[in-house]
């Protein structure tokens, strides 16, 4: 078990090498120093000393992948990407481009994106496989017809289109809730009622029809057919033996998506001013802030890389026909 967690450690490295190489490539292909420190410096006249000045201070004014002034091996790793990397490979995200301690705002601002994450996927897991196992139940009806025409209705529309009607309906219209804000504590349960009902609804569409798809391939199996002459209900059969062997499948997207769930939500959290992680990358990406976009983009690729090395452990757990 050690061994392989250990091999998949190894085979990751390259991996996230390869990501914050594209981050670099991608973010200084549309963005030059000069352009960032434009930004951060704000100043309505801003001299050539000044920017220069900001490029020396901040590490930008080396050179990007390969540094002709230097001799021999230098000349690749007195480099931005190769010395900011190895600040990122020791999880030392240093200071953003405005100051401000990356760690430590990563640090205040997972709690608001898990208090959205976190009530959205358990809701939305516990009700798309309520539903799946209630169409499949009654599979083949009126109900199962009309349910999946719904499903693909909800899928076809955007989730932009729900968080605006939500916010118009229950909090413009109806004042049931705030339009937007965050607040911690018990307090702050009117804050994020409506962003974690629109993520829920927002994901049904999908959610049940996957989970649908999963059990009506395991209802035809030789075991359920077994059960049934066994002189089992259609329901234990349901709960006892299809929902149990249709748990592996599921468990590949659930716990893959545990991780990226401190990532946050760009999209809600910028429409609902909720200061998580989301909001936070696309604020850093409006302000041209590098150092906190190449900080978010690697620790989401660590984070997923856990979550494939924890679904083949669970693997291991579910299954025992799977071993590492």
């Amino acid at each position: 078990m050690f061994g392989y967690i250990f091999k998949r450690m190894l085979y990751a490295i390259p991996i996230l090498i390869g990501v914050n190489l594209i981050t670099f490539v991608l973010f200084f292909m549309v963005n030059s120093p000069d352009d960032m420190a434009r930004a951060q410096l704000g100043a309505k006249q801003v001299t050539p000393q000044m920017i220069e000045a900001w490029k020396v201070d901040k590490g930008y004014d080396k050179a990007l992948f390969v540094n002709d002034k230097a001799e021999g091996i230098d000349k690749l790793t007195d480099t931005l990407f190769v010395q900011e990397s190895l600040k990122l490979f020791s999880f030392n995200f240093g200071y953003s481009d405005a100051n401000r301690d990356i760690g430590t705002e990563i640090k205040e601002r997972m709690g608001p994106s898990l208090a959205i994450a976190l009530p959205t996927f358990m809701i939305a897991l516990i009700t798309n496989i309520s539903l799946a196992l209630l169409l499949v139940l009654f599979r083949g009806s009126a109900l199962d017809t009309g349910m999946m025409i719904v499903a693909v209705m909800i899928m076809s529309v955007s989730g932009l289109f729900y968080i605006i009607a939500g916010q118009v309906l229950f909090s413009k219209m109806w004042h049931w809730v705030p339009i937007s804000g965050y607040e911690a504590g018990w307090s702050g349960i009117k804050f994020i009622i409506l962003p974690v009902l629109i993520g829920v609804f927002a994901g049904i569409g999908s959610g049940v029809r996957w989970y649908r798809s999963i059990f009506l391939e395991q209802i035809n199996q030789d075991y359920v057919r077994t059960a049934r002459a066994k002189g089992l209900s259609e329901l234990k059969v349901l709960f006892g033996h299809v929902l149990r062997n249709g748990m592996l499948p599921i468990l590949t997207g659930v716990v893959v998506v545990i991780p990226t769930l401190f990532m946050g939500s760009l999209i809600m959290e910028s429409f609902f001013g909720i200061p998580g992680l989301g909001s936070y990358t696309i604020d850093a990406i409006n302000a041209q802030d590098f150092a906190i976009v190449k900080a978010m983009v690697f620790l989401g690729s660590v984070l997923y890389i856990i979550g494939l090395i924890l679904t083949d452990i669970s693997y291991t757990l579910f299954d025992p026909r799977v071993k590492l």
